[in-house]
């Protein structure tokens, strides 16, 4: 249906099948064939089977999902596209809907009324779901989209970040505050953490790096769970090229008043401190003075109480010996990561983090049920491939998704990953 690495999301009426758009692949699948996905659909539930996903022959991949028994999407991977996993097609559909929701509403959505209108009013959607199918195979280390966790830089100086972010957000009459470098949450106050459900940090990061082009803006936006049928002031402020700044808030302040008083008086001061964050997030998304193991290819490391996330892909090999291989790129090194991420989940480490929301006709992930035979709860895997060895950690506080040179011994990953989590949470109070 599509060529290799192509990825195509369309979007019908779910019960007359009517297409309202198609964004992804620049050559979009013929109707006949939309008519097809829809009307196999449509079959199936017309007795009694629900069609979750399915393989083609050539090895492209179809998921449905129904949103409010009123939306369809429909995600399809291009011919030798495995990279892209059945679990990443079905969270794309539940960030996509989370995204709609977000912009228009749940009403619009669940109660159409208009056809036209409502394809007219999701143009408005088109940059947001974009930019979350351009992350889903991304070589720039986002990672949201799939673990559900908000992508995080963890400056040098969080500090004087926070009380900066924490000070701002009071004066805009609000406990919702994030600081956003090149897309990823800096610092965010307490609430924006403990309130907002994580698929909606996930979207809203997304939205206002997609906004990230005006200077200011005061945009309304519906949460998906917490207020889906009642909009909240949204106000962000670009500090410099790369760096917002964002506050959830009532009808006050005036976006005049927030951008010609608060935001000169609380980042002003902090001009060269926010440039340092922006040359920190150029090279790693790690602070500067952690020095890692020169074995360590890439990480992922994900907070499950606060739900965020930082992802590690080094450029260069620090202190590596002359006789030690050359690294594969990076973006193979991140495909293997959410790879592996995938493997880990859906076999060792299920949660209800990896489920999907009650939005969807779909009640559960895909996950396998691999590890119901277990009598223990597993903590730590591991894989060997003929690229790198991965290893994986879970605690209570956090998992932690490793992948390293093939040179180091298989016996000795426990102990690299214990060390490499105690390094990072010591240094970074993460």
């Amino acid at each position: 249906m599509l060529q290799a690495e192509t990825l195509q999301l369309l979007c019908l009426t779910a019960s007359s099948g009517v297409p309202l758009f198609s964004r992804g692949s620049s050559k979009p699948l013929p109707f006949s064939i939309i008519g097809s996905l829809n009307g196999v659909h449509m079959f199936g539930a017309g007795h009694g089977a629900q069609l979750l996903s399915c393989d083609t022959e050539r090895g492209s991949r179809v998921v449905w999902g129904v949103f409010q028994e009123s939306l369809m999407l429909i995600a399809v991977s291009g011919v030798g596209s495995s990279s892209t996993s059945e679990m990443q097609l079905r969270l794309l559909l539940e960030n996509v809907w989370n995204c709609m929701v977000m912009v228009l509403g749940q009403d619009e959505l669940a109660n159409i009324r208009n056809v036209e209108r409502l394809k007219r009013e999701l143009r408005s959607c088109y940059r947001l779901i974009d930019l979350l199918l351009e992350r889903v195979n991304d070589d720039q280390g986002f990672m949201g989209h799939l673990t559900q966790c908000a992508d995080c830089l963890l400056p040098s100086h969080s500090g004087l970040l926070q009380e900066a972010l924490e000070s701002f957000t009071q004066a805009a009459d609000s406990e919702f505050g994030c600081l956003l470098v090149n897309g990823r949450v800096g610092q965010a106050t307490e609430k924006w953490w403990s309130r907002l459900a994580p698929q909606e940090v996930v979207v809203l990061s997304a939205l206002v790096h997609s906004l990230s082009g005006t200077s200011s803006c005061d945009y309304p936006v519906f949460l998906p769970q917490g207020s889906p049928t009642v909009a909240i002031r949204l106000l962000c402020f670009k500090l410099l090229p790369g760096i917002n700044v964002c506050v959830l808030c009532g009808p006050k302040p005036s976006l005049y008043k927030a951008e010609n008083e608060l935001v000169s008086r609380f980042w002003s001061p902090l001009v060269e401190t926010l440039r340092s964050c922006l040359e920190q997030a150029d090279r790693s998304t790690l602070p500067p003075s952690l020095n890692l193991r020169w074995d360590i290819q890439a990480l992922l490391l994900i907070s499950r109480e606060s739900r965020r996330a930082v992802t590690f892909c080094p450029r260069i090999r620090g202190g590596a010996p002359a006789e030690a291989t050359p690294l594969i790129s990076s973006t193979r090194r991140l495909e293997l990561l959410r790879l592996f991420y995938t493997f880990a989940v859906t076999r060792y480490f299920p949660s209800e983090e990896t489920s999907i929301s009650s939005a969807s006709s779909t009640s559960k992930p895909t996950l396998e049920d691999f590890s119901q035979g277990f009598t223990h709860v597993p903590v730590q895997c591991y894989l060997v491939t003929d690229e790198c060895k991965c290893y994986g950690l879970q605690s209570p506080q956090h998992q932690l998704y490793l992948l390293t040179d093939l040179s180091v011994p298989t016996f000795a990953l426990r102990s690299m990953a214990t060390q490499t989590l105690s390094a990072i949470t010591a240094a970074t109070s993460f």
